[in-house]
């Protein structure tokens, strides 16, 4: 079981449930306080036959009791989901089947995150993701986040559209999409300018912790490394900011 809070969250929850109406079986939402806010978020519930259920602050509490501190502040509203599985996840091996059958040359994007464990960044990364139109976010089976309800209220509801998929071997998927006919990029500060680098057609952007950056045998299925011209006194960016920004410079040459 999964609990959502965060009114962005649930919010893109219900719009991922009206538009596809497979995702509402064991979803329910639980109702404290009827505001504003709340009221359009119950409308669009309804209209998606997301059952909706009135209680008190009380039983809202104990259901995010064992959420992380911030994920506790369910501002009197909570989308329960019964489903196990990952929002929007799919299956990694049939997105590679798809892209080696496709005669579609435009632009894909794809991030692979390697032992990004923080979920807030993950989240964060997710709604950069979602921003910048990535095709799919792959995400290790192990040394990774796994605080599902964390992720979702981060990346303020981005979770309900960006694809995901969990592999067990990041360097074989990134060996996969390089077959497919992606170019792959690592991120690290000794990397070559990202706003030098060719960064159109098919790019797969791998970021890895802010404390071991990428895996060796990951960084070495790579075609290059970029990096991000700074000027200030601390090492690095932090890793969803680094997203974003590298993210930005590819949607921002596939423009032009």
């Amino acid at each position: 079981m999964q609990i959502i809070t965060g009114f962005h969250a649930i919010e893109e929850a219900v719009r991922a449930a009206l538009q596809q109406p497979e995702k509402v079986a064991g979803l329910q939402i639980y109702c404290a306080k009827t505001g504003p806010r709340v009221k359009k978020i119950l409308e669009q519930a309804k209209k998606a036959g997301i059952v909706c259920n009135d209680c008190n602050s009380s039983h809202l509490d104990s259901l995010t009791a064992n959420l992380d501190q911030t994920a506790r502040d369910h501002r009197g509203i909570v989308l329960v989901s019964q489903e196990d599985a990952k929002e929007n996840s799919v299956d990694f091996d049939a997105y590679i089947s798809a892209e080696q059958n496709s005669n579609d040359k435009n632009t894909r994007i794809v991030v692979l995150l390697d032992s990004v464990t923080d979920p807030h960044n993950v989240g964060a990364i997710i709604r950069s993701c979602d921003q910048f139109g990535v095709d799919l976010v792959v995400l290790p089976e192990r040394r990774g986040a796994k605080n599902s309800e964390i992720i979702q209220r981060s990346s303020a509801g981005a979770s309900a559209w960006v694809p995901t998929a969990v592999v067990p071997n990041l360097v074989r998927a990134a060996e996969m999409l390089k077959a497919a006919g992606y170019w792959i990029y690592g991120a690290d500060a000794g990397g070559e300018s990202a706003q030098k680098a060719k960064l159109t057609g098919k790019i797969a952007l791998v970021m890895g912790s802010e404390g071991t950056g990428i895996s060796r045998l990951l960084e070495n299925t790579c075609d290059g490394i970029l990096s991000i011209p700074t000027c200030g006194r601390l090492d690095s960016l932090n890793v969803s900011v680094a997203t974003g920004i590298l993210l930005y410079e590819i949607s921002r040459q596939n423009r032009q």
